[in-house]
């Protein structure tokens, strides 16, 4: 008996799923655009950047890896996957990046950064700010790559509070706190990487242990995909076990030491975007003090394309636009119509993730997972005043119509 290749179509329509083409178009002539236009503009190692960050904004949107809805999950029904996942990330990139920063490649430096009141009360507003804008730095980045109008609102409030943020940062750095305390300095790389493992390994504990206790199981998840679909298929289209991106993500960031001598960082970046927007109105940034410290005052006087967060967070924005593409789901985040208090909640939320970004040194990225990364005492600061900080944000999320 044989098969019509009527009978025959649906079978192999599964097989080759649905993609967005104009999407994913837009999204490779846009890569292809701006390689080209950083390449003329600088070095092959900035053109290596911006594709380092489009495949992060891939992880990140295959493996829908946002910071903020794992803390939210964890602390509201209990599933610890994502904060689990983050945990098992920190501990990948600890033990990439911290023997290569602390003289594995000569010319290569960790994140650090003071501890004191600017710190905590950034990091605060930060974690305060993100469950009310509906993501953190690269979360805001990934889901406007993807099409969400209200995170385009977010990411616009985002970059308005990093201004401001510039603007005060001096007054915050005036109040009491300490130089910066990098744990290899005293401990060694591998004794600042086993002590952070035994940090990461109590908190891996702590969560599975509140997991068992609200849901009855402990279930990692992180391996977890459709089985039903081929790991090709996952692969180009998603959704990915968060293993896969948080490897992925954890090699992304040693790619950014070894490419730019630097971790991963993206907030800064808004900072700059928002000053050069201002000065493009009129608004004389170099007479802020901010930006006449060196590295603030040559990259205000510079091209976008030869500052390496911006050309990161362009990488990113593409590469969530084509994973979108490829999973036929760009813009499916903006289905629902806009309300006020949502639209008031990602005004809030974006203008003090910008504000508490700047003065707590980065965001979930730049100031935890690259500083984590490095061994420094601030990103560990960082996180937990950032939880505190969500915590308070995800019982203010329902008087804006937020659901938990």
């Amino acid at each position: 008996m044989t098969v019509s290749n009527a009978q025959a179509t649906p079978e192999a329509a599964s097989k080759f799923p649905k993609v967005d083409r104009f999407i994913i178009s837009i999204s490779l002539a846009g890569m292809a655009l701006l390689a080209s236009l950083i390449w003329l503009e600088t070095a092959p190692f900035l053109v290596g950047l911006f594709f380092v960050g489009a495949m992060l904004g891939i992880a990140l949107y295959h493996g829908a890896f946002g910071f903020t809805a794992g803390w939210r999950n964890w602390v509201v029904s209990g599933n610890g996957t994502g904060l689990r996942a983050q945990l098992f990330l920190l501990g990948l990139a600890c033990l990439l990046i911290v023997p290569v920063v602390t003289g594995g490649i000569e010319g290569t430096a960790g994140t650090i950064a003071p501890v004191g009141v600017s710190l905590v009360v950034g990091s605060f507003m930060f974690g305060f700010g993100m469950q009310l804008g509906g993501g953190c730095g690269s979360g805001t980045l990934f889901t406007v790559g993807a099409g969400n109008l209200r995170m385009v609102l977010t990411l616009a409030f985002f970059i308005i509070g990093s201004v401001v943020g510039t603007v005060h940062l001096p007054f915050w750095l005036d109040a009491p706190g300490t130089d910066p305390i990098q744990l290899a300095s005293s401990l060694g790389p591998w004794g600042a990487i086993a002590l952070q493992w035994a940090v990461l390994a109590a908190l891996w504990w702590l969560v599975g242990r509140r997991e068992k206790r609200m849901t009855g199981k402990t279930s990692h998840g992180l391996l977890e995909r459709d089985r039903s679909v081929s790991v090709m298929r996952t692969l180009l289209t998603g959704r990915w076990p968060f293993l896969w991106a948080a490897v992925v993500l954890a090699v992304g960031n040693l790619l950014t030491v070894i490419l730019s001598g630097t971790p991963w960082g993206v907030t800064f970046a808004f900072a700059l975007w928002g000053a050069k927007i201002a000065q493009f109105i009129g608004i004389d940034m170099t007479q802020v003090e901010f930006w006449t410290w060196d590295y603030g005052a040559l990259a205000l006087r510079d091209s976008l394309l030869v500052n390496v967060p911006s050309v990161m967070n362009f990488g990113l924005l593409l590469g969530a636009m084509l994973a979108a593409g490829l999973a036929n789901k760009y813009n499916a985040g903006s289905q629902n119509p806009l309300v006020l208090r949502s639209v008031l909640a990602a005004v809030i939320g974006g203008s003090l993730m910008g504000y508490g970004a700047r003065l707590g040194f980065g965001c979930n990225i730049g100031a935890m997972f690259s500083g984590i990364a490095s061994a420094s005492v601030h990103g560990w600061i960082w996180f937990a005043s950032a939880f505190v900080g969500s915590l308070l944000g995800i019982r203010a999320r329902p008087f804006f119509g937020l659901g938990n």
